[in-house]
């Protein structure tokens, strides 16, 4: 990344300037006195007014406000510029030279190796590039993403997508299905396996700042789509989703050895009973690693979010690079969350600020307009965007490494990580990985003990305060969206066997008619893409809604899963940077 390198040519650049402007030492010292630069100043969450506050404490003066970063452009005195790093409501102040994006625009190419979020810079920090030049790029690998669907954007249309089933709200529209409306699972899709061209070979060994690519770009990703452009999506959506991929893991050529799960709920039930826990477990069993962000609400609830809380899994939290490429000296951000001394995060991966692809037209690209970055890019913060970079690191480490277990691949990445000086275990597990030390050394023989756990408890209580709503009245007790009963016991019993999905049936009911043609594999998509017509299940699509069953899934009870929990990657101004 070379930022201080960069700062210390901008401060001596500084200098240069006032020594050029001055007659002799007292003209040079009154110059440099006097001076004044533009500054990025860059806050944190909520702190746009107290930046603002700092900026005229040390002399200086607001250019212009900057939601994206919750800060703003200033004019300060260069004297001062030290004394502002340190004001309390101040992340990082950076020269405004420096995040002038070069060739961002999908017409003028990609060169972003200035910029701390970039996924080139990323991949410094996690040395996932560093993989890269040994031939480790996911080559082989699987990725499923269960999320709010992936959009045919630049960077991920070159043969790096297909998709699975359609399990949201908008399956019924053929517009809609399989693709992006929300915005969020294509972020989230570019930071995992994103690249500008297909791999010939060497493309990635290159370290080309002027191509897009994700953490493993040529690792290969399913989608599963289970949110619509609100983010509205239930529970046992999620857990068919996680069921199916566990049932097709090696259907068709699929190669199924990670999944990424950005979202969460705030269930406070213990994971032993809790479905959507039993669900990953049931993943992770299956030889699947799964990897789920740990929630985006540290500053009021510490406890990790739902299923991250499994001890199984790999809970990601987030962490701040601050610029440089050393880890030593990187924070976890305030949103985050940690955990407790009982269950904490394993690991922590860049989160900050992270620049993937947009999708324009998309609900959170209307509503975050200054998070757009050129005509082709979009930043973000949150531990969504850390969940999908170790997503990658876990698909290098399969190519190098195929049989390894899910236990050893966690293991891996927990030993040869790098914990940051001034952050303690709880907020941020074992560190950043360092996939290129993981994947030259020998697989650690380790494996986790059972859990014991049964899946038997409430679909209600894995919820926790997301609700699906028709307009009137909420989703909630033991029924799925159609408004079948939802039987945990017995549920836990076919998931367990391997059997909650049979053909287009799930759970004992039908969801998908005769669709998919008994899960046969027919390319890009499954066949017959449409769930049976017009019709899901029985329940006729009209509008918005299913008629049949009422959850048409366009408001929430809450702004829990659109807000601070669903993909654990916040889309309110606040946070989503």
């Amino acid at each position: 990344m070379a930022v201080q390198g960069r700062r210390r040519a901008w401060l001596v650049a500084i200098l240069a300037a006032g020594l050029a402007a001055g007659t002799g030492a007292g003209g040079a010292a009154a110059a440099t006195k006097h001076a004044s630069v533009d500054v990025i100043v860059s806050g944190l969450p909520g702190a746009s007014d107290l930046v603002a506050r700092d900026v005229e404490a040390v002399g200086g003066h607001v250019v212009t406000r900057l939601a994206v970063v919750n800060g703003a452009t200033a004019r300060v005195p260069a004297n001062s510029v030290n004394r502002l790093r340190r004001m309390p409501g101040v992340r990082a102040v950076t020269s405004n030279g420096r995040v002038h994006f070069t060739g961002v625009d999908s017409t003028l190419g990609y060169d972003v190796s200035g910029d701390d979020g970039s996924l080139y810079n990323i991949g410094e920090v996690t040395k996932a590039k560093d993989a890269w030049n040994k031939g480790w790029t996911g080559k082989g690998v699987d990725v499923a993403l269960i999320d709010s669907g992936v959009a045919p954007v630049k960077g991920l249309t070159s043969g790096n997508v297909l998709h699975g089933p359609d399990l949201s709200f908008e399956s019924q529209n053929v517009d809609f299905i399989h693709t992006d409306t929300f915005g969020h699972g294509t972020h989230m899709a570019s930071i995992i396996v994103g690249r500008d061209q297909p791999s010939t070979g060497s493309t990635y060994a290159n370290n080309s700042s002027h191509k897009f690519n994700g953490v493993a770009p040529d690792a290969r990703l399913i989608s599963l789509k289970v949110a619509t452009n609100s983010g509205a999506t239930d529970v046992s959506q999620v857990i068919a989703a996680i069921d199916w991929v566990v049932a097709n893991r090696r259907t068709g050529g699929l190669n199924i050895r990670v999944l990424n799960l950005s979202f969460g709920t705030d269930s406070t039930q213990d994971p032993s009973i809790d479905p959507l826990c039993f669900a990953v477990e049931n993943a992770w069993r299956a030889g699947i690693v799964v990897v789920v962000a740990s929630g985006n609400d540290g500053t009021n609830r510490q406890q990790l979010a739902s299923p991250a809380q499994d001890p199984l899994v790999i809970a990601v939290g987030a962490d701040d690079p601050q610029g440089t490429n050393d880890v030593r000296n990187d924070t976890v951000p305030a949103f985050a969350q940690r955990g407790t001394t009982t269950r904490h995060v394993d690991v922590i991966a860049p989160g900050v600020h992270v620049l993937g692809v947009r999708v324009p037209g998309s609900r959170i690209d209307n509503d975050n307009p200054q998070a757009r970055v050129g005509t082709r890019f979009f930043r973000g913060s949150g531990t969504s965007q850390a969940a999908a970079v170790v997503s990658g690191l876990s698909a290098q480490y399969l190519q190098k490494y195929p049989t390894a277990t899910a236990d050893q691949v966690k293991r891996a990445l927990m030993v040869y990580a790098t914990i940051p000086d001034s952050v303690r275990v709880i907020n941020g597990g074992e560190g950043v990985p360092d996939i290129d030390k993981a994947i030259s050394s020998l697989k650690p023989a380790w494996a986790q003990a059972p859990t014991g756990a049964t899946g038997t408890g409430t679909l209600e209580a894995a919820r926790g305060s997301a609700h699906v709503n028709d307009g009137t009245t909420d989703l909630t007790g033991e029924q799925d969206i159609f408004g079948h009963a939802w039987d945990s016991a017995s549920w836990a019993a076919a998931t367990a066997a391997g059997t909650a999905w049979s053909g287009g049936d799930y759970n004992g009911n039908t969801w998908t008619g005769n669709t998919w043609s008994g899960n046969t594999w027919t390319g890009n998509t499954w066949s017959g893409n449409t769930w049976s017509g017009n019709t899901w299940s029985g329940n006729t699509w009209s509008g918005n809604t299913w008629t049949g069953s009422g959850w048409s899934g366009n408001t929430w009870s809450g702004n829990t899963w659109t807000g601070n929990t669903w993909s654990t990657s916040v889309f309110a101004s606040a946070e989503w940077d």
